[in-house]
């Protein structure tokens, strides 16, 4: 990795190590001390790798790529993983498109035969790729920068790509078809697709025996989304002409089937080897991390939602409320829960919403289970099967800006709604449909109760006894007489005796210890 991540690191305040060269044993054995993680593709952060890092928060990825990266089990611990997928496009494609040309007038073979002074002019005959068809295999960043090259040279560019928008095709001014008609129609096929269980050995005998008879196959995406021993009986019978092959099943490829056959180009997965792209890759894993580190920012992430670094600022006291909130609804809650219902009203329903329902579910969760945090919460959630449904709202509203959720246990549904006041301090202003007008605290006592004549004095009396001061009483009720809550903070947190005699208490219907 360029040493400039190293520089950026240090610049933003946070402490850097560089360790080249480390072994699966030495990187579990020192893995435990880090916050983050920048990597590669030679490094292999596995479940045991994560299993170690008791401390890590960010794992960055230099690169597109992250097959190299269990995402499964860094989502399960909580830890963020980014990667650069910009930082390398244009170098990819750029190898790409040499390799299409390499293939088309045998580049190497002439080379290396001119070189050894041979000159075998007749033997090199080539094929012009200008009216070509070109079929892209996926065409996200790197395969929509070779369909622009590719079009330059005067090819004809057609893409399977699943998630590919025929809006988009058309901005790119490319056609969209399905797989089998790619491979039916296609002189040259490149593959730019990430590999998955979908795409995995995408190039077969099957596959092949669709292709016209001559094609030429470049793959600077992943060595397993082609089966080489399909690769190698197609080219041995002539209905594959060729194949430029920057990447392989097993690297560092020191030996291969396809190794000494005439009609294949093969480069050591240069696709992102430029001084440039080093340089972008590097740059950008640093900046994104430390941001993460320092700011909270997330940008690039594959296991939860993105924050920028401009809305990070802004988001940050409803990221509080957001937390205060679910963590209200998750200590009150005492049957297993089946969904939750998040409402944005006012300014909140204009802001990026998923962080907010990310963190929302790590304070409902994080009471009823260790080790649950804003990643892997909502898969969390998911696994456990409860349903949440985010709504936006653009009617008038009484506050500027409210989040409510409403929470389905197996007994009941509670409902908790909050607001900034001042534009930055949290406020809980709704419980259970009743008004109320409180700031939380580190310690807070919610009580449930009938509102009767006498209760705040016996209350009082019990917390005193107890040697436990009241910093602020907050009350709400739905009528006079009828259903009452009170959010008390008091200075310290109440013992079971204490909260024994409050339950005995005349009036009170249920009461809880709450912490935040």
């Amino acid at each position: 990795m360029s040493p400039h991540a190293t520089q950026i690191f240090k610049e933003r305040g946070v402490d850097v190590d560089v360790k080249l060269g480390m072994g699966p044993d030495e990187l579990i054995e020192c893995i435990y001390q880090y916050d983050g993680l920048a990597v590669r593709s030679s490094t292999k952060v596995t479940r045991e790798v994560l299993s170690a890092a008791k401390e890590l928060k960010v794992i960055g990825r230099a690169g597109i790529g992250v097959d190299n990266l269990d995402i499964e089990a860094a989502t399960a611990a909580g830890i963020c993983v980014m990667n650069t997928p910009l930082g390398n496009s244009i170098t990819t494609a750029e190898h790409a498109i040499s390799l299409i040309m390499s293939l088309s007038r045998h580049i190497p073979l002439a080379n290396a035969s001119t070189q050894a002074g041979k000159w075998e002019k007749s033997k090199f005959m080539g094929v012009e790729i200008m009216g070509k068809t070109l079929g892209i295999i996926g065409c996200g960043n790197v395969g929509a920068v070779v369909a622009d090259r590719a079009q330059g040279l005067k090819m004809r560019v057609i893409s399977y790509d699943p998630y590919l928008s025929h809006e988009r095709a058309t901005e790119l001014g490319i056609e969209k078809v399905e797989l089998d008609e790619l491979f039916s129609r296609s002189d040259f096929i490149s593959l730019h697709t990430p590999l998955t269980d979908a795409t995995r050995n995408i190039i077969n005998f099957e596959a092949i025996t669709k292709m016209k008879k001559g094609v030429r196959i470049v793959n600077c995406a992943r060595g397993d989304l082609i089966v080489e021993k399909d690769l190698k009986k197609g080219l041995e019978t002539g209905h594959i002409a060729a194949a430029g092959l920057d990447v392989f099943v097993k690297e560092p490829a020191k030996t291969n089937i396809l190794f000494g056959m005439e009609n294949v180009v093969a480069t050591p997965h240069l696709g992102a080897s430029t001084t440039e792209a080093q340089e972008k890759v590097a740059t950008q894993v640093a900046e994104q991390m430390a941001d993460f580190l320092i700011s909270g920012a997330v940008t690039n992430a594959l296991n939860m939602p993105s924050v920028t670094a401009e809305e990070a600022p802004r988001l940050k006291p409803y990221l509080l409320l957001a937390k205060q909130l679910g963590s209200f609804a998750g200590q009150v809650t005492e049957s297993a829960l089946k969904g939750l219902v998040i409402e944005y009203e006012g300014h909140a329903a204009e802001l990026n919403i998923r962080p907010l329902t990310a963190i929302i579910i790590e304070g409902l969760l994080s009471p009823l289970m260790v080790s649950v945090n804003m990643v892997n919460a909502p898969v969390i959630a998911k696994e456990r099967n409860i349903h949440v449904s985010e709504v936006k709202h653009e009617r008038a509203s009484a506050y500027q800006t409210l989040i409510r959720l409403t929470v389905e246990t197996e007994n009941q549904t509670r409902s908790i709604a909050g607001t900034l006041f001042a534009g930055s301090r949290p406020r809980i202003v709704e419980i259970k449909d009743i008004p109320i007008d409180a700031e939380l605290g580190p310690n807070m006592l919610f009580i449930t109760n009938k509102d009767k004549p006498g209760l705040i004095g016996s209350l009082g009396m019990a917390l005193g006894e107890a040697n436990i001061n009241i910093a602020t009483f907050h009350l709400g009720r739905a009528t006079p007489g009828g259903d009452a809550i009170a959010l008390i903070e008091i200075d310290g947190a109440p013992g079971k005796l204490v909260m024994d005699e409050i339950c005995k208490l005349e009036h009170v219907v249920q009461v809880k210890a709450l912490t935040f």
